[in-house]
């Protein structure tokens, strides 16, 4: 059943996509960026809400009364495509996601996300490449959205520390605004590169607001991961009775 059940929410999100991705290009130059923003999220919705139905992949949200009413940069583990997906259909503000420039070129998700007001790294321009973020990004904030990205910067399987890069800790001291950490037991049942999915409760938890002022990203980058590492292993235990483990932070 697990076999079929993902079969068919892939066959989903194949058959689903490219019409929707059609009517948003149609949409688009009538709205403004958030408006797009809150079309593309009806999308992310309607995928969380079909895995539900499919998968019994279900969730639920603690700590959200730790949201902030103004600029916030949320730093997040990833573990699955499904926070990717939850966060846009879940959090009550737009949301900038930093990507790499290149995948503006890819067929549908690209060319949707060129549409929308993100934050892309051009990581050809070297050092210059984070100046251009941290440009995007006040603009983002100012605008109402709430930056978000994953500091261990790629998925990392169920039980594994992936090494808390400081981009993150360094964007948000920039750009004045706290940090959100969130953490989530989401590679449980929606395992990376994984086909199958399985059917079992995804947690969501939103840690309380970490200021930045008169910090350095040391400092916020280890605030970060010691946050995030402790609630994962409150909300997972088993999966770190045995740990597999890269250093928490670095610069």
């Amino acid at each position: 059943m697990r076999l079929l059940g993902s079969l068919v929410l892939l066959l989903f999100m194949i058959v689903f996509t490219p019409p929707y991705a059609i009517a948003c290009f149609i949409a688009f130059p009538f709205m403004n960026a958030h408006r797009r923003y809150w079309m593309i999220a009806v999308w992310c919705r309607t995928i969380i809400r079909a895995a539900r139905v499919l998968c019994g992949i279900r969730y639920r949200v603690i700590g959200a009364e730790n949201l902030p009413d103004g600029p916030a940069v949320i730093l997040s583990k990833h573990q699955s495509a499904w926070e990717t997906l939850a966060f846009p259909a879940l959090m009550p503000r737009p949301l900038c996601f930093v990507f790499k420039r290149e995948l503006l070129y890819v067929p549908f998700f690209g060319w949707t996300m060129a549409m929308l007001k993100m934050i892309h790294i051009d990581r050809n321009k070297g050092p210059r490449a984070f100046v251009s973020v941290i440009r995007q990004g006040r603009e983002r904030l100012a605008d109402g959205s709430w930056v978000i990205m994953f500091p261990e910067g790629t998925r990392t399987p169920t039980g594994v520390t992936g090494v808390y890069k400081s981009g993150g800790a360094r964007f948000a001291i920039a750009t004045g605004a706290p940090v959100i950490p969130v953490a989530h037991d989401a590679g449980r049942v929606w395992p990376r590169n994984a086909l199958i999915k399985r059917a079992g409760l995804v947690t969501l938890s939103i840690g309380p607001l970490i200021p930045t002022a008169g910090l350095d990203a040391d400092t916020v980058n280890s605030r970060v991961a010691a946050w995030i590492e402790a609630e994962m292993r409150r909300l997972d235990p088993h999966a770190y009775a045995t740990e597999a483990t890269a250093p928490a932070a670095r610069p």
